[in-house]
């Protein structure tokens, strides 16, 4: 009769983990800091500045929304 034996050594370690979650929750307030940023700039300027950007008011949401986590 065979049989096999699977012994997994190595592999990640709780402190790799940790701080892999670390730098997972850190990029993701970065981007929420960009889109509130953004949407902040966008919604302080005037209907006439918008205007001249292109940009309705309409848009404002989806541009920061862009700018800071893309396609």
């Amino acid at each position: 009769m065979a049989f096999i034996t699977d012994i997994r050594t190595g592999g990640t370690t709780w402190g790799a983990r940790f701080a892999e979650l670390r730098a997972h929750w850190a990029e993701k307030a970065a981007k929420r800091k960009v889109y509130r940023t953004t949407l902040a700039e966008l919604e302080s300027l005037s209907n006439r500045d918008l205007a001249d950007l292109g940009i309705s008011r309409s848009m404002i949401n989806s541009l920061a929304f862009e700018a800071a986590y893309g396609k």
